[in-house]
């Protein structure tokens, strides 16, 4: 039952990004009866889940986002919002103009080893592994050794990894990698979930149906215009970052944040698959994404997008967390802050920095509104 005062504020909730989690937060909220206010500074809704229309083409403007999930009720969930297609990921990796199939499966053993069979195959990853045998990785590139062995590590890990972290294996902590997924199948599916899929019409579509009905305002910058926000609305919902909410007291978390490169080209197809993982250390990108593939488009002409990596600096995108001791510790200390702030709810990929895959971003939203 809402209050009937006079101090009763406009909103129940000021929702703080337009992205998956706002967005999904918004949604539950709105389905109690709940007003809701969201805002972003974006100029657009969606979060790094935007697609930018090209035509018929659905530019992922962020990077790939491949929905997939283990849970069946936030499948159920997207799925009465949206249609999904079929796609499955399958990447491949280019390294110095050979290619390989991903995840580590017999395809990719066949062509680094030419081994038949399962047996063959873990007898070469077998013996490989025991350049590490009795020792205790000290980094990245000991624990990698260690799981697969230094072919597979070489070829298709160090040069990918080292772009994406701007860090050499040997100065990244070993417990970035606590496993590799090996395969004796020829199954180039990349991920294990049961469900997969790309919205028909891009994701978009999703975005709408999450917010329909609810009140946003884009290009608004929450920290330019914090004093008369935060007077509007009950409670706050935050999914920016976190040290950035706090004005960095406990210093700042770093981050790594990527660039992209898109590019229209006059021919129907330029590489023949969704995402290609280039793994050498020349290429100065990690992968190009073609757009279509994501939608089993047949359009004359196609749509890439190169992706850089690099360290985040302030008024760039933060995308992944740097998962070492220093920001963790730093990372639960913001988040004791945050539980003191009883009218905030954190939540998201950059208020609990944490990678989320989309569908865990889903769960999280619906969690928080739980706790409500």
């Amino acid at each position: 039952m809402q209050k009937n005062n006079k101090n009763m504020k406009q909103y129940d909730y000021l929702i703080v990004g337009a992205g998956l989690f706002g967005a999904t937060f918004a949604y539950r909220a709105k389905l109690a009866g709940k007003r809701c206010l969201v805002v972003d500074k974006r100029p657009h809704t969606g979060g790094n889940s935007y697609c930018e229309d090209v035509d018929g083409i659905h530019v992922h403007k962020y990077g790939a986002h491949i929905f997939h999930t283990k849970n069946k009720n936030i499948w159920d969930f997207a799925n009465s919002l949206v249609t999904f297609n079929r796609y499955v990921n399958s990447p491949i990796a280019n390294y110095k103009g050979r290619l390989y199939n991903l995840p580590f499966n017999m395809n990719t053993f066949y062509q680094i080893w030419g081994v038949k069979t399962p047996q063959e195959a873990k007898a070469k990853i077998d013996e490989q592994r025991k350049e590490m045998e009795g020792r205790t990785p000290q980094n990245m590139e000991e624990q990698a050794i260690s799981l697969v062995g230094r072919d597979i590590y070489e070829i298709l890990i160090k040069g990918y990894t080292e772009k994406q972290w701007g860090r050499k294996c040997v100065d990244l902590p070993a417990f970035i990698i606590r496993r590799l997924p090996v395969r004796l199948t020829f199954d180039n599916n990349y991920f294990n979930d049961p469900y997969q899929g790309i919205p028909i019409g891009g994701y978009n579509i999703l975005t709408n149906q999450l917010l329909n009905g609810i009140e946003v305002r884009l290009n608004t910058d929450f920290f330019t215009e914090r004093q008369q926000l935060e007077t509007l609305a009950e409670k706050t919902v935050f999914s920016g970052a976190i040290d950035e909410y706090f004005d960095y007291q406990l210093g700042k978390l770093d981050w790594r944040t990527l660039r992209f490169d898109h590019e229209r080209l006059d021919i129907p197809d330029y590489q023949g698959n969704a995402v290609v993982n280039f793994t050498d250390s020349e290429t100065p990108y990690t992968r190009i994404i073609e757009h279509k593939h994501f939608e089993f488009g047949q359009q004359p002409f196609t749509v890439i997008s190169r992706e850089y990596s690099s360290e985040w600096t302030a008024g760039e995108e933060p995308f992944y967390t740097v998962n070492d001791e220093r920001n963790n510790r730093l990372a639960a200390e913001y988040k004791v802050l945050g539980e003191q702030h009883k009218n905030v709810i954190f939540g998201g990929r950059l208020a609990e920095y944490k990678y989320y895959d989309m569908d865990q971003v889903m769960a999280r939203a619906f969690e928080k509104w739980n706790e409500q």
